[in-house]
Order: C-alpha cells, then sequence, then structure tokens
C-alpha cells in the first residue's frame, strides 16, 4: 500500500467509523456485518481491516470518539468557579447535545452499547468508562459545593451523581424512542432538584430561567 498523509489516514479512519455509525444506527450491532460497513464506506475489505479488524474494534473507537466529545462538553462545567453552577450549566449542554439532530445516530448507537454491555465485557468496560467520566465530575462538583456549605452534608456525592446520570440516561432513551416531550421543561425540572441539593433555597426561578 503506498505511504500515505496523517492527514489522509485520518480522513479514511473516519470515513469507516461514519459508516459503521450509520449502519449500527440503522440495524444494530448484530444485524451488522463487517461487508456492510465495508459497502457503506465505498472502501475495499483491504483497506478497511487496515484500520480495524473487528466489529468489537469499531465499536470501542466509535466509543472513544464519544468519550471524547463529552470530555469536551464536561469541561464547560469544570470551569465554573460556582460548583452548583457548574451543575446547572452540565445540564444545559447536555440538553443541547440531547435536542441536536445531529447527534441522533450517536445517541442510538449509546444505547446499542448499553444492551451489547451486558453480553461482552470489552464493550461494558467502554460503557462503564463514558458514564464514569460525568460521574465523576458530578461527584467533584457537589464535594466543593458540600465543601463551602452550599450542598447538605447527608447527602452522599455519589449518590447524586448517580441520580443525575441516570436521568440523563432515562432522557435518551426516551429521544431515541421518538417520544414526543418538552426538554426544556424537563432540564428546568431537574434544574429545581439540584437547587433542592441546597443548604438554603434561593431564587429558583432565576437559575431555571439561565
Amino acid at each position: 500500500m503506498p505511504k500515505i498523509s496523517e492527514k489522509k489516514r485520518e480522513s479514511r479512519r473516519q470515513q469507516i467509523l461514519e459508516a459503521a455509525l450509520a449502519c449500527f444506527s440503522e440495524n444494530g450491532f448484530h444485524q451488522t456485518g463487517m461487508a456492510d460497513i465495508v459497502k457503506r464506506s465505498g472502501m475495499s475489505q483491504g483497506a478497511v481491516y487496515l484500520y480495524f479488524q473487528s466489529k468489537d474494534d469499531l465499536i470501542e473507537a466509535l466509543a472513544d470518539d464519544r468519550h471524547r466529545r463529552e470530555a469536551v462538553l464536561n469541561s464547560v462545567a469544570r470551569g465554573s468557579g460556582d460548583p452548583i453552577e457548574g451543575l446547572h450549566a452540565l445540564i444545559r449542554v447536555y440538553a443541547q447535545w440531547l435536542t441536536d439532530p445531529a447527534g441522533e445516530a450517536r445517541r442510538r448507537v449509546g444505547i446499542h452499547g448499553w444492551a451489547e454491555a451486558l453480553r461482552n465485557r470489552r464493550i461494558r468496560a467502554s460503557v462503564v468508562e463514558g458514564i464514569d467520566m460525568p460521574r465523576a465530575l458530578i461527584v467533584a462538583l457537589v464535594e466543593r459545593a458540600q465543601h463551602d456549605g452550599l450542598i447538605k452534608r447527608d447527602l452522599g456525592a455519589d449518590a447524586v451523581a448517580r441520580v443525575l446520570v441516570a436521568i440523563f440516561q432515562g432522557f435518551v432513551l426516551q429521544k431515541c424512542w421518538d417520544e414526543d416531550f418538552d426538554v426544556e421543561a424537563c432540564m428546568a425540572a431537574v434544574a429545581s432538584v439540584i437547587e433542592g441539593f441546597r443548604t438554603t433555597k434561593p431564587d429558583v426561578g432565576r437559575r431555571t430561567r439561565a
């Protein structure tokens, strides 16, 4: 194979990943074969296998790509000086991702990944890693807020994080099921839940409108 530039190599890799994303989104993991991905990519079988040896390799690569995107989202909350405002910022950026039409395929593939994690340890490790990223961030924000006396100390930081992660996972499922619901109203409700963690109650209306 002629030597190609790193830019061209990355372009071909992304071309394969986009093909895999489309196939997995439409038909799931088990109904999609490598032949389907090769055909969708428009590349030769040999070229595709130079980058990815199996479906598991592709699934893991897509998960890694999602983790990088989520790390960017999480950085918005991490950069907030006020830990509670950081939690609210996290809600806002994930709400934007939830309503982004361009993210529909990734949301669908993410759900397929949750199911596959029940039987495939390699996929489970990748899925758990992705969930642990926002969970760890929320734990850190809650612990900072508790240290500053802003959030009730009798609440477990990890428990708060798991509750918020579970709420968002539920929204992802409902969105992928084409449930017709008001995302903005739901995010306002989640914001009120966060305000309920406070040691004192500020102007909730101001925050939910932000």
